[in-house]
């Protein structure tokens, strides 16, 4: 089998959607589009997700480290009789 004749490369060709008009590059000297406007509404909304978001990774880290610290300050007596 030659390289010319690669069945997947065939179908891959065939099946491929052409090009989307706003995935081009844009031609030298043309301006980027405007950003689309954002109601002010929703932005206490968005702030408080982005902070959730940044936040997220120090609440696993002190989640992880408690419960680190409680197997580490375990006495042993636990709920055990007898």
């Amino acid at each position: 089998m030659t390289p010319d004749d690669d069945p997947t490369a065939d179908f891959l060709d065939d099946v491929r959607a052409e090009e989307t008009p706003w995935r081009t590059d844009r031609p030298a000297g043309e301006r980027a589009p405007s950003p689309a406007e954002r109601p002010e509404r929703w932005g206490r909304t968005r702030a408080a997700g982005r902070a959730a978001a940044q936040a997220a990774p120090y609440l696993q880290a002190a989640a992880l480290v408690a419960w680190l610290a409680s197997g580490a300050f375990d006495d042993g007596s636990g709920n055990q009789s007898g």
